[in-house]
């Protein structure tokens, strides 16, 4: 399997005194689910923007599928990347399948196959059909965040970017909407790279975890190696007690132990295997 995405000692700065990213590398493969983590003015959503060259980067290379990010057209470039951010940025005057199927329209597909792209779509995200004739102020928070991941879809991109979409929402909404991007990714295995700042959240989503700060990378990899195998000093400052607390998440153990969705551990037994490993939260925590 290839890299869908690539950073190669990237930089970005927007005056000398202020570096946003210093030698960013990075490399995801095709299918991952791979979520930002960090603290706010990191440098997490700069680097994400890089992608669909929302921003540029001064120094070093970007790959998108192997091909360099300066070869691609970008408004080609754009429209092929699915983007959901947290304000959403509904059309307030389209109704929800025409804001649904916006980038369709902008490749030329005719009103009839979007109609039926956009009614495919709110099903998919666990939408009534009937919301499909409404306007965006008809919605409510969750809703409005559905349809956002629905645009995101529509064109069936390889790659899909969220800069922490699901933030406006109240905290039942935001778990459900969890656990239905999961779920998707898991139906279409499209490339998925979400930011966050959210440690429960980013335990409850990513397959790997990148948790940045000061414009670095410190550590790569999984929820639980953040928490029992931290490389920095940063790391167990920014986790502290709530990065545990958050591996005890139903979602999250079943993510680090695939045995209790093959029915052969259960829960007791996953919360036993970080049991035995409780007696090094004391250092790790030091």
């Amino acid at each position: 399997m290839g890299y869908a995405i690539e950073f190669e000692h990237i930089s970005k700065s927007y005056t000398p005194e202020e570096v946003v990213l210093s030698d960013i590398n990075l490399a995801i493969e095709e299918g991952e689910l791979v979520v930002l983590l960090g603290q706010s003015g990191c440098g997490k959503t700069t680097l994400l923007k890089l992608v669909n060259k929302l921003l540029d980067f001064d120094t070093g290379y970007l790959r998108i599928h192997g091909k360099k990010l300066s070869d691609y057209n970008i408004e080609e470039l754009r429209r092929s990347i699915g983007y959901a951010i947290q304000q959403v940025g509904l059309f307030p005057h389209m109704r929800v399948w025409e804001n649904i199927s916006y980038v369709l329209k902008l490749q030329g597909v005719d009103a009839e196959q979007r109609r039926e792209r956009a009614s495919q779509l709110v099903e998919l995200v666990d939408l009534k059909q009937e919301l499909l004739m409404r306007y965006p102020r008809q919605l409510s928070g969750g809703q409005k965040q559905r349809v956002g991941v629905a645009r995101a879809l529509a064109a069936n991109p390889s790659i899909i970017l969220m800069d922490e979409p699901f933030g406006a929402v109240d905290e039942q909404t935001r778990t459900q909407l969890q656990d239905q991007l999961k779920n998707i990714h898991r139906k279409l295995g499209q490339t998925i790279l979400f930011v966050t700042h959210d440690i429960h959240e980013a335990f409850r989503l990513g397959t790997r975890i990148v948790l940045i700060h000061d414009g670095r990378i410190v550590q790569d990899g999984t929820a639980e190696d953040l928490v029992f195998r931290p490389q920095h000093p940063f790391v167990r400052s920014f986790l502290g007690k709530k990065g545990f607390s958050a591996l005890f998440d139903e979602a999250v153990l079943a993510a680090l132990y695939p045995l209790v969705l093959q029915g052969e551990l259960d829960m007791q037994g996953c919360l036993a295997l970080l049991g035995q490993k409780r007696a090094r939260i004391e250092t790790t925590l030091a």
